[in-house]
């Protein structure tokens, strides 16, 4: 497996210069061919109108989705550009609210981020379903046996975050799969955090819905994402609402779903921007997602070994498989002061709160962490740099 160049790819990456930038997991740094494209198109569009800068760059747009489905073993049908990766989560599970009644079981996992547990909340309160916490197992990763153990025929959806926003673990999405497919149970991914820095197959998963974004580790622009909807499950799910996009309007009583899934779309969009993700997805696959992941553990569990070797500093993660995300707490300080400093230094992190996760973080007694999140452009000089101002802390 080839390494990554780092020197190529942050050259890539004008804003290695200003910052230390260990916040991907909340929006990395682009890449310029992912500016390039994003710019261009506007350029276009202010230099010759919005619909026909839109029918230049037809080929170029319709082109997306076959990125969009190659980057996770999807077929391009089975994918519907959204937003961000909320709205594409929302538009897959308001999507079966219909499917459920009084004493219908939604299990999630305890790691499961605050807008889907908000949701399920919601549904819950409008149908009589109930949610369900799938316990973990002593590693601290969602356990695909207990989840086994829970199955009847009252389970009408498993819902589950890949890699959690407070946290580097990697939930066992197959292992939960596998479980889901056997029973024959939707399984809903929430991928926001592992697509673009780990390799992702639906197929070897087994989800039939998976949403995600752009802004985080594949770094692309803000205000992306795309949802996948397993083609054998489409007809099992109707999106909330409609447009002329999504629809045909045949006669005057009816209307009828495009066979695809861009069914979940909307017409009015921003292309600019989606050139800007595909450019993105063409990057991580120009320098391979295992290769990326390689890296990105390797600095990981670098960064975590140095941070607890000093006193006073926790790190936090747990599981068997852990991934780019460095949650950690330093004794006498609060994450957002942590953060402060970091920043004081032009070193980027980001804070989790227990409003983020509220199941996992009650159930470990932690109000807040700090996390730091490391892609693969970031150097070893750059993490020495960031322990080293956590370390000043506790001086």
């Amino acid at each position: 497996m080839p390494a990554v160049d780092l020197a190529r790819v942050r050259a890539d990456t004008p804003g290695t210069a200003n910052v230390i930038h260990l916040n991907n997991a909340g929006a990395a740094l682009m890449p310029a061919p992912v500016v390039r494209a994003t710019v261009d198109y506007l350029e276009r569009e202010a230099a010759i109108g919005g619909y026909e800068a839109h029918a230049e760059a037809d080929a170029a747009i319709e082109a997306t989705y076959g990125k969009a489905a190659k980057l996770i073993g999807a077929a391009p049908d089975e994918i519907a550009f959204i937003e961000n990766a909320t709205r594409a989560w929302d538009m897959a599970f308001y999507g079966l609210g219909a499917s459920f009644a009084p004493g219908d079981r939604i299990l999630t996992g305890a790691h499961e981020y605050v807008s889907n547990y908000q949701a399920y909340l919601q549904v819950a309160k409008r149908t009589g379903a109930v949610i369900e916490v799938i316990p973990n197992d002593n590693s601290g990763q969602v356990s695909a046996q207990a989840l086994e153990s829970m199955i009847d025929r009252k389970v009408k959806l498993i819902g589950l975050t890949h890699v959690p926003t407070n946290g580097g673990v990697v939930n066992p999405a197959a292992a939960i799969g596998k479980v889901a497919r056997a029973a024959g149970v939707p399984f809903l991914l929430d991928a926001c955090q592992s697509v673009g820095q780990m390799p992702i197959d639906v197929s070897a998963i087994g989800c039939d819905m998976l949403s995600t974004t752009g802004r985080k580790y594949l770094r692309g622009p803000r205000g992306t994402g795309f949802l996948f909807v397993r083609r054998d499950f489409l007809e099992r799910i109707e999106p909330p609402m409609v447009d002329t996009h999504a629809a045909t309007w045949p006669a005057r009583s009816t209307f009828a779903w495009r066979p695809d899934t861009r069914r979940f779309e909307n017409w009015e969009t921003n292309f600019s921007t989606r050139l800007g993700l595909a450019a993105a997805i063409d990057y991580a696959m120009g320098i391979g997602l295992e290769a990326i992941y390689a890296r990105v553990q390797a600095l990981a569990s670098d960064f975590r070994a140095r941070l607890d070797a000093i006193g006073g500093v926790k790190t936090r993660d747990l599981g068997t498989e852990r991934c780019g995300i460095v949650t950690f707490t330093v004794a006498g300080k609060t994450a957002d002061e942590v953060k402060a400093a970091l920043a004081a230094k032009r070193i980027n992190v980001s804070t989790t709160t227990v409003n983020g996760t509220r199941v996992d973080m009650e159930q470990r007694g932690l109000d807040s962490m700090t996390r730091a999140s490391v892609h693969y452009y970031n150097s070893e000089d750059e993490v020495a740099v960031a322990v080293e101002a956590v370390a000043a802390l506790r001086r």
